[in-house]
């Protein structure tokens, strides 16, 4: 029988075993918590006093951009009974990054604070002192996390040395996609036959005439006007991460092991002149950059979308009401295309890290950091992970000749609707602390997402999987957050981010390359140089530093 180990019962024995001693040996034995005894003035910090305190009942707020449920579902309500913590999940239903940028000036802080680890904000958070060092936590509480996490603890360090946050979803995994062009099954049966069952790339011409030859026959699908492509204005990572990969772009442009900013790469002019084309054409979306994350679904579950770039996953809304209307061929699935010239094997749609998508700190704010990192020790454990990720056993899942089996309602219901089911469920909404890969038993920590690939899963790996690169040489290279360069860096980024927008939905081609022209000026009299001088020092840096 798979044994875990029960917080409460531990905690009570010992502190039994504790006052029964205190008692026969007439120390000081006066109420500690909830019942426990207390040590000695002169005993220290003792197991039994730890235990009892790991039982007591906390509150901890945690501001999580990824989620705003309400903390009561049956994976919440096993965290409270092993730990004795109560989470109020607090999330903003408008933008993550102003709700994280008005806390930190307000100085209104959650006790734990979840946010994008590749932004500047989590360096703005550090500078500001408003995450607190964990070095000491993880040492004298945090064993599982040192054990889980490794050697990414030394590749996540600040810039003086100390570890301010847990990484996020971390662990490089082989062949797993990232970014692709989402095309609607029962379409490109009609289409392009020869390519609906994968393997084979579309050339950027191919992948236009099927574009045009799409808005040809279907102008209108359900009495609404088709759109050849729309894209997520608000996700611009996902849709200039898309259009790079066809051209074989990373992170940055290098050059002699020089980095520059990806836009003064040549291939980005040619990235951006395409795109351009293909909105000039109408087979883009020409509301695609005001759309939101809901509108952008919306569209994609009417119905009259034929594709759209992006991750796959984020289309799991969309494809689960397309699958109900009309089955799987009705949904989006995930192909390759392969820009001018551009070798198929060396495209670059999957960025992959090792080092996480999310930081999750602990703030200035908690009054109870130590109790807080026994909190996430129980979480990082395999023991959590596979609570967060897999459920409850006995109610979720059973253990079955040494190896975690699922039980068949949970797959079932996964398939039939993935987000109402982790709703309700608890399994895979608290997304926290999150490693890639397997357990020691050899079944995969992500259930939901890893241990049955769905049509969809298949087809992406089976078009993308030669497509991932690791990114972790190139994360965060920017200048540190609150220092003058920062904001320099931060003009830059706002330059590149508005010019890339025009130069997209440019009325000519002359124009989007004027456009661009532009861009490059005004990024180097903002300070583009002095950035890159930072960049490549801090890369520099790295590389010695991992060797």
């Amino acid at each position: 029988m798979y044994t875990i180990r029960k917080w409460g019962s531990v905690s009570l024995s010992l502190a039994l075993s504790v006052a029964l001693l205190a008692a026969c040996s007439g120390k000081n034995g006066g109420n500690a918590g909830n019942g426990g005894a207390a040590p000695s003035a002169d005993a220290g910090p003792s197991a039994s006093a730890s235990a009892s305190d790991d039982l007591k009942p906390i509150k901890l707020t945690f501001f999580d951009k990824n989620t705003g449920d309400a903390f009561t579902n049956d994976v919440a309500q096993e965290i409270t009974k092993r730990t004795g913590v109560t989470v109020e999940i607090q999330q903003p239903t408008g933008n993550p990054a102003e709700k994280l940028n008005l806390m930190l000036a307000s100085d209104d802080l959650p006790d734990v604070v979840l946010m994008d680890r590749s932004s500047d904000i989590v360096n703005k958070y550090i500078a500001a002192g408003a995450l607190v060092p964990l070095d000491d936590l993880i040492e004298k509480y945090g064993p599982n996390v040192k054990e889980m996490y490794g050697d990414i603890l030394n590749k996540t360090r600040y810039t003086d040395g100390k570890n301010y946050y847990l990484s996020n979803w971390y662990g490089y995994e082989e062949g797993e996609p990232v970014f692709g062009f989402n095309l609607k099954m029962d379409i490109l049966k009609e289409l392009a036959p020869d390519k609906a069952e994968g393997g084979q790339p579309f050339t950027a011409d191919e992948f236009e005439d099927l574009l045009k030859r799409f808005k040809e026959k279907y102008p209108t699908i359900n009495g609404k006007p088709t759109i050849p492509l729309t894209m997520d204005g608000s996700n611009m990572g996902a849709v200039t991460g898309t259009f790079k990969g066809m051209f074989g772009m990373k992170t940055y442009f290098e050059t002699d092991g020089k980095l520059q900013y990806d836009v003064e790469d040549p291939k980005y002019r040619e990235m951006i002149l395409y795109m351009n084309k293909l909105y000039r054409e109408g087979l883009i979306d020409t509301d695609w950059a005001i759309n939101k994350k809901e509108a952008w679904l919306q569209k994609l579950s009417s119905g009259a979308v034929f594709g759209t770039p992006g991750a796959y996953w984020d289309l799991g809304d969309a494809n689960t009401a397309l699958k109900k209307e009309g089955g799987p061929e009705k949904q989006f699935y995930d192909y390759k295309v392969v820009g001018p010239g551009v070798d198929p094997a060396k495209t670059t749609y999957g960025p992959k890290g090792s080092l996480g998508w999310d930081a999750i700190g602990i703030t200035k704010a908690n009054r109870d950091p130590e109790r807080t990192m026994k909190f996430i020790d129980f979480l990082a454990s395999e023991e959590g992970q596979y609570l967060l990720m897999w459920g409850v056993e006995g109610k979720h899942w059973d253990l079955k000749d040494g190896k975690h089996v699922p039980r068949p309602e949970v797959l079932e219901g996964f398939k039939n609707d993935w987000s109402n089911f982790s709703k309700t469920s608890g399994i895979r909404k608290w997304t926290w602390f999150i490693k890639g890969g397997k357990g020691t038993d050899g079944t995969v920590y992500d259930l939901a997402g890893r241990y049955e690939r769905n049509e969809v899963d298949k087809m992406a790996i089976k078009n993308l999987a030669d497509s991932t690169w690791r990114t972790d040489t190139y994360d965060n290279l920017g200048p540190q957050g609150g220092t003058p360069e920062a904001l320099v860096s931060q003009k830059v980024n706002d330059i590149m981010t508005q010019s890339i927008t025009k130069a997209i939905i440019a009325k000519s081609e002359a124009e989007s390359s004027a456009i661009l022209d532009q861009m490059l000026s005004e990024m180097k009299a903002a300070g583009s140089e002095k950035i890159e001088k930072i960049i490549n020092e801090n890369y520099k840096q790295r590389l010695s530093l991992w060797q």
